[in-house]
């Protein structure tokens, strides 16, 4: 999945930027940002309260997304993944 590209995309389109417009204003490349929203690459971590801040959205609800989108990388394909998820889970309560 791509959570925080999928979110992103909409929330660009909700504003009606177009892909070059949002990419100037993040100061990155028109195609890494195309690549982000369709999964084919990740943001970094230092562009995700760039990307609240100029698209109006918490910061907290895009971390979130990136950290699920990092954390499916790893476990995907684990047969153990939930197991280990509610390990993680409880030990940080």
């Amino acid at each position: 999945m791509n959570y925080l590209g999928t979110r992103l995309r909409e929330l660009r389109e909700e504003q009606g930027l177009l892909l070059r417009q949002l990419a100037a204003q993040l100061e990155i490349d028109t195609a890494l940002l195309s690549k982000i929203e369709r999964g084919d690459r990740r943001a970094q971590r230092e562009l995700v309260p760039n990307i609240s801040s100029i698209l109006k959205v918490k910061e907290d609800e895009l971390t979130v997304l990136w950290l699920a989108d990092k954390l499916e990388d790893v476990i995907e394909n684990e047969p153990l993944a939930d197991k280990a998820l509610d390990f993680i889970k409880k030990e940080t309560k």
